[in-house]
């Protein structure tokens, strides 16, 4: 007998004895499956002590934390079928990783790697059981004259250990994948898990998600780093272990939904092409998920300026309107190029990392100082961060304060998000702020495009270009900063650019994010209360910058940010059946005035309450300048019980101790003067404690009243209209057309949704007026209701909210009594309006220093003349509209 044949008779008995006796000494993991398997393979990572100790993997991997509310849609996935966690590139660091820190926090944890072998991680015992399981395999193939090596797609052992509960780990780009699946024809892992999807009931679970070690954006030209370490797409390992040794709270875990694949392979458009194709649209489709989901805290990739500047400029629809546009002007095309790169100088932004780390020191310094905290919406931010992976974002916060878009940003950045591109006034560009808000990602466009014609198509072809390479924007929907305190109506040009890119196919979508932002205190209030009684506004520049030191020694309180739920253009289009192409201009400018209302109206369903807001209400709809705080609290109680049945949502000071909150804000309008003592040398407020407010003062707590003001308004009409009834018993068809005529009078102040009728809204203050006292359902007539004594004093309450806006817009129509239409130019007008209003005031025929708004008189201008009275001709319309606000006002102050 040949040498040979004796060592194959030895080996191949050895091998039968391993097979037998083998799994005798199984794994402490193994041991939790009944049925282990026979076969052995490297791709398989038990997790215990190799050539590497467990440990030492452990406590590497300790210090990437990852967020476990994210991780929540992993929770017992496993006992729902398959998981497979899916990565972009081949990375044993991400594989052990994800092993390390899932098992830790027991949720389903990759165990088996397609085309990964673990020899230098496994016990030696593994490897062995590894060698002479191949070896049986050759040495049985060597009787029937084949020598091959086992491999797990083949004998199924990727199915077997899946269907045990164990979870995968597969990568979507190699170096070598397309030479070893087209050249060698070796098996591809996603047709595998395809046909095994097909033959099993068990659905399969691929979890796209990604570890990026910066927040730095890629750029279409590398920098001497990122060609000696590797960029933030395909970090290197030295730049991988110098995140972990510096700054490992920086490493950023991403785990996206998990798909299903058999929902996948069910797709009309998948169902019927042959598995190779569904494997590839598989892969392509996985590949997308990863990109969007690094692109989500990365950015888009980074072009220079001017890699953007060229790009815009030589677009050929561009090329061809300055072409056109230079002979209508009778200039040089030369001179327009010129003309328009200077515009994209004026506009672009300058987007750098380096800037945005120095301003996250230095907000993060200044808001510790002056903010008692941030109270965020972090739901609100996961959301916006999913819905960049579909399409860019536009956020469109109100706009109280300066402040608005460095907190936006901040909040932002500090969430692993990149910073949006900020559209910010040509007021802001001055130096050295300009620059800087540049390097932040603000772009800065004129107050007016009027006869900018050039400009103009500079301006939109940016913007298109921002959405085509997927960055997300923010803009104020308002315009400018609120003076009031309230939503302004909105402005639509900005947004009409937006929605023109968008039908020009510069993204696939766009998903708005109205967000709310709100102070304790703004720190601009002396400003604006210098402003709203017609005071110029002082411009931006070096010396404001300067002064803006003071505020840095006062606290103001608390931030409050929240987001509704996003608003995609497409579904809306959808949703009410519209088509961009077949609109003629007035549709268009129709959809544009929908979208920008619908913005406003989920703003304010999502505005917080403050009790600055509330206890400023309850003192300035007082029926005299004095009242004991007993009086003050009766209508605080009022408004509480209104705000509680509206579910709206207050701030954490009111619903943790609401009475310590409100006393602490009576105390500090006292302090600050805001509200006096009647009897200065009382000690302590009681209930039966008097105040009085000093009529300079009532402008800036009408600002803190109007930052709640939206949730009282429907409350506020019914009341009136209620009240106009002059019955103790009514119904509510008796209120319809008091409520129309008021909603429709104040347009221009108070925006109402659309989706919600007057009946709806009467139906909801009225419930709201029967929980608190105020009204008793009939028992005799359905639909009717009577009022309590204890519910007109409560009324009054409601109904003073609209008070200050009668009388403005009282003195408004005064002035179109007096001039002839067109006497005045609009700037002018306002001025004689706010020198009639101060004559009025001294006279007593308006009693309210509120009253003397110059943005209530621009607005109440603004109505009459859309309304047909411009002037002091249409005296049929002035009598009209002077007896409603007359009766109006004596209903309010009866």
């Amino acid at each position: 007998m040949s040498i040979f044949k004796i060592i194959t008779r030895f080996l191949a008995k050895r091998v039968n004895t391993i097979k037998t006796n083998g799994e005798q000494n199984i794994s402490e993991h193994d041991s939790d499956h009944s049925n282990v398997s026979n076969d052995h393979f490297a791709c398989f990572y038990p997790g215990n002590s190799g050539f590497l100790p467990s440990y030492l993997i452990n406590n590497f991997f300790d210090k990437i934390k990852f967020d476990l509310k994210k991780s929540e849609k992993l929770n017992r996935l496993n006992e729902k079928g398959v998981v497979i966690y899916v990565g972009k590139y081949k990375s044993l660091f991400e594989f052990l990783y994800y092993h390390t820190a899932f098992k830790k926090s027991a949720l389903p944890y990759p165990e088996i790697a397609f085309e990964f072998r673990f020899f230098f991680l496994l016990p030696v015992k593994k490897i062995i059981k590894i060698f002479l399981y191949q070896l049986r395999h050759i040495l049985d193939n060597v009787k029937i004259n084949k020598f091959k090596m086992s491999n797990p797609y083949s004998n199924h052992y990727f199915a077997h250990e899946f269907l045990k509960g164990r979870s995968g780990f597969l990568c979507m780009v190699e170096s070598k994948n397309f030479y070893r699946r087209f050249v060698e024809s070796k098996p591809d892992p996603l047709r595998y898990l395809i046909e095994f999807q097909k033959n099993s009931s068990k659905p399969i679970f691929l979890v796209p998600q990604v570890i990026v070690f910066g927040a730095k954006p890629v750029r279409t030209t590398p920098t001497f780093m990122d060609i000696l370490l590797g960029n933030n797409e395909k970090p290197g390992k030295l730049k991988r272990l110098i995140a972990m040794w510096q700054n490992p709270e920086k490493i950023c875990v991403e785990i996206s939904n998990p798909l299903n694949l058999k929902d996948f392979l069910n797709r009309p458009d998948i169902r019927d092409i042959d598995e190779d194709f569904q494997a590839y649209t598989l892969r392509t489709h996985l590949i997308d998920l990863l990109n969007r989901q690094k692109k989500s805290i990365t950015g888009p990739v980074l072009k220079s300026r001017d890699e953007l500047t060229e790009d815009i400029l030589t677009q050929q629809s561009l090329q061809n309107f300055m072409r056109e546009h230079s002979e209508k002007e009778g200039q040089s095309l030369m001179l327009t190029h010129k003309k328009a790169a200077s515009y994209i100088e004026e506009i672009a932004a300058n987007y750098s990392l380096n800037i945005i780390y120095i301003f996250e020191k230095v907000l993060t310094w200044v808001f510790k100082n002056i903010f008692e905290g941030l109270v965020v919406d972090y739901e609100g931010l996961d959301r916006i961060k999913d819905e960049s992976k579909k399409a860019p974002v536009i956020l469109a916060p109100c706009h109280k304060s300066h402040l608005d878009y460095l907190l936006l940003s901040y909040l932002m950045f500090k969430n692993n998000m990149p910073c949006p591109h900020i559209a910010a006034g040509k007021n802001l560009s001055f130096w050295p702020l300009g620059p800087i808000f540049r390097g932040g990602g603000a772009f800065f466009l004129r107050r007016t495009f009027k006869g900018a014609v050039l400009y103009s198509r500079i301006f939109a072809a940016y913007i298109e270009k921002l959405l085509s390479e997927g960055f997300n924007i923010e803009f104020f929907i308002e315009g400018g900063r609120s003076r009031t305190g309230k939503l302004l109506p909105p402005k639509l040009g900005f947004l009409s650019m937006l929605i023109k890119a968008y039908k020009h196919g510069a993204c696939e979508d766009l998903i708005f994010m109205p967000t709310y932002v709100g102070y304790d205190r703004v720190l601009e209030e002396d400003a604006y209360l210098h402003e709203i009684e017609g005071g110029k506004k002082n411009p931006e520049n070096l010396s404001q910058l300067l002064k803006a030191r003071k505020f840095l020694k006062k606290k103001y309180g608390k931030v409050y940010i929240k987001f509704h739920e996003p608003v995609s253009l497409s579904d809306y289009l959808d949703e009410k059946g519209l088509d961009l192409d077949s609109m003629n201009n007035d549709e268009y400018m129709l959809l544009c005035k929908s979208i920008g209302y619908k913005l406003l109206n989920s703003i304010n369903k999502t505005s917080i309450i403050t009790p600055h807001g509330i206890v400023a209400s309850a003192i300035l709809n007082a029926s005299g300048s004095s009242f004991s705080k007993k009086e003050l609290m009766f209508r605080v109680n009022s408004y509480m019980n209104m705000l509680s049945i509206l579910n709206a949502e207050l701030a954490d000071t009111l619903t943790i101790d609401p009475d310590l909150a409100l006393n602490h804000v009576i105390e500090t309008f006292v302090s600050r003067k805001f509200i006096e003592l009647a009897d200065e040398s009382e000690n302590e407020i009681t209930e039966n404690t008097r105040f009085f407010v000093k009529d300079n003062k009532r402008p800036i707590l009408d600002y803190y009243k109007n930052n709640a003001i939206c949730f009282f308004i429907p409350a506020c009409y019914t009341a009136i209209a209620i009240l106009k009834t002059d019955r103790f018993q009514f119904s509510s068809d008796d209120l319809t057309n008091t409520y129309k005529f008021l909603e429709n009078f104040f347009l221009d102040e108070f925006s109402f949704d659309e989706e919600t009728t007057c009946i709806e809204e009467i139906h909801t203050c009225i419930r709201a007026f029967i929980d608190d006292g105020i009204l008793v359902p009939n028992p005799s007539f359905e639909d009717t209701y009577n009022l309590t004594s204890e519910g007109y004093r409560k009324l009054k309450g409601f109904s003073e909210f609209l008070r200050p806006f009668l009388e403005s817009y009282k003195v408004a129509l005064m002035y179109f009594e007096k001039y002839p239409k067109d006497k005045h130019d609009p700037k002018e007008r306002i001025k004689k309006m706010q020198s009639k209003g101060i004559t009025c005031y001294k006279r007593q025929e308006v009693m309210l220093k509120e009253s003397l708004s110059k943005i209530n008189y621009t607005n109440a201008a603004n109505f009459f003349i859309a309304n047909g009275v411009e002037g002091s001709e249409d005296i049929e319309k002035i009598k009209e509209y002077k007896e409603s606000i007359d009766n109006l006002l004596a209903i309010v102050t009866a």
